[in-house]
């Protein structure tokens, strides 16, 4: 398989969906943000916003706001227009910390998988 392509694995996009939720409060437990700030920021996460696009950041920050995870207040914008900015909350924080209970369970899920892998069908991937 050529690693440089893109893949499909089935699940996948509703996966990264959950991801994002998650890896968008642990962004804004660091601070406030809007949603550039935030769209730029997911790239350290290891998203490709290339592929992210913005109308997604927005669908699932209004989500996470009707579910009580952010909240949003309008602020001025420096020299252009007013934009919005999120906050975590504080059901947001424990929600945060359940995801990173969650992501320690399935990093040690992952590792056991590789390391089986590894064992029995080798590094390129063919039954030895």
């Amino acid at each position: 398989m050529d690693h440089d392509k893109t893949f499909h694995c089935p699940g996948k996009d509703h996966r990264m969906g959950m991801f994002l939720e998650a890896s968008l409060l642990l962004l804004l437990k660091k601070q406030c943000a809007h949603g550039y700030g935030l769209m730029e920021q997911l790239e350290q996460l290891g998203f490709d916003t290339n592929e992210l696009n913005a109308s997604t950041l927005y669908r699932t920050l209004r989500k996470m706001e009707k579910s009580g995870l952010v909240i949003s207040k309008w602020e001025e914008g420096e020299g252009g227009p007013n934009r919005r900015v999120y906050e975590i909350t504080q059901q947001g924080v424990s929600d945060l910390n359940e995801w990173h209970m969650v992501f320690q369970e399935r990093k040690k899920r992952i590792q056991r998988f590789l390391e089986v892998y590894e064992k029995n069908c080798g590094l390129d991937g063919e039954a030895e």
